[in-house]
């Protein structure tokens, strides 16, 4: 059975404090490891996790402040450590690439695996050879460039077992309408659309630092997980603004106006002792399901439709 889940490696916005670590999200899709702005510290947090740096297939980086980015060269190195052969693929914006060689440059080591850097310049769709799915960005709205990512695995077909039955279709003629698209039984020919229905693929969104933008609401729509920062309460919304940032309850209307199933607010200001104010917050606006990210925490990616 394929794994689908995210791994809460840090969830502390500027600061580590002593209950949080700085940034790092680790999405395991299937054979794939997707692993978001790796802060300081994250191949530690690997460790605590029971991750290991060999799986990782894919970095996306929002942006080149600190805590989003400084646990790369421990990453790097754990990987080629480990022996990781296959290709990684980082990806970044465009504008920080000065940054992205300094931080794989900043220190004398082995590099094994070789790495695909896929520096971003606007909204789109991003390479991702050999997935099983799409990868897309969009433009945040933060003191520096940034910018937000989404996945998105493709629909499928599933049979409707009533149809199936209704016309009589059963054992290996079910796998041949499945391989030819049609069949003819009793004398009539049979469509797959006849007994199908779509299966909408699973997606995930991924939006750090930003103020509302519409970038914000573009990865969001609809997307199954949708893992948002939420740095400040509602009562320090101008505070939000300032330095470009969204409070809970703005991340909570994002999730309900977008229709997202599973919530999951993260990157809390160092300046909240617990986020139990961030959750009422988000309660206050959003009535699905609501995770606020703890350190080492694993979430499920929702079941597909």
């Amino acid at each position: 059975m394929s794994q689908r889940e995210l791994v809460i490696l840090g969830t502390a916005s500027q600061v580590p404090t002593k209950q949080r670590n700085h940034n790092g999200y680790l999405l395991r899709w299937d054979r794939e490891g997707l692993l978001f702005d790796p802060g300081e510290g994250t191949q530690r947090q690997m460790s605590f996790a029971g991750v290991a740096a060999s799986g990782i297939t894919r970095i996306c980086v929002t942006h080149f402040h600190g805590d989003h980015c400084f646990g790369l060269p421990g990453v790097l190195g754990r990987i080629s450590l480990d022996g990781a052969l296959q290709p990684v693929d980082v990806y970044f914006p465009a504008s920080g690439k000065v940054f992205y060689e300094r931080l794989v440059d900043s220190a004398e080591h082995d590099r094994l695996g070789e790495l695909r850097p896929h520096p971003i310049t606007e909204t789109g769709e991003l390479p991702t050879p050999g997935a099983g799915f799409t990868l897309r960005t969009a433009p945040l709205s933060h003191s520096v460039e940034a910018f937000g990512y989404r996945l998105d695995e493709p629909d499928s077909l599933r049979f409707i077992p009533e149809r199936l039955r209704e016309l009589g279709l059963a054992g290996p003629v079910v796998g041949e309408l499945q391989r030819c698209g049609a069949v003819e039984i009793g004398g009539r020919t049979v469509t797959l659309d006849e007994v199908s229905e779509v299966r909408p693929g699973q997606s995930f969104a991924f939006i750090m630092d930003t103020r509302l933008c519409d970038g914000v609401h573009e990865l969001a729509r609809g997307v199954d997980m949708l893992v948002i920062e939420a740095t400040f309460v509602d009562a320090d919304e101008k505070l939000a603004v300032e330095y470009g940032h969204l409070t809970a309850g703005q991340a909570a209307q994002v999730a309900a106006r977008a229709g997202v199933r599973t919530l999951v607010l993260t990157h809390f200001s160092q300046r909240y002792r617990t986020p139990d104010q961030h959750l009422a917050d988000a309660r206050a606006h959003f009535d699905g399901e609501i995770v606020v990210a703890e350190d080492l925490m694993r979430i499920p990616v929702p079941p597909r439709r």
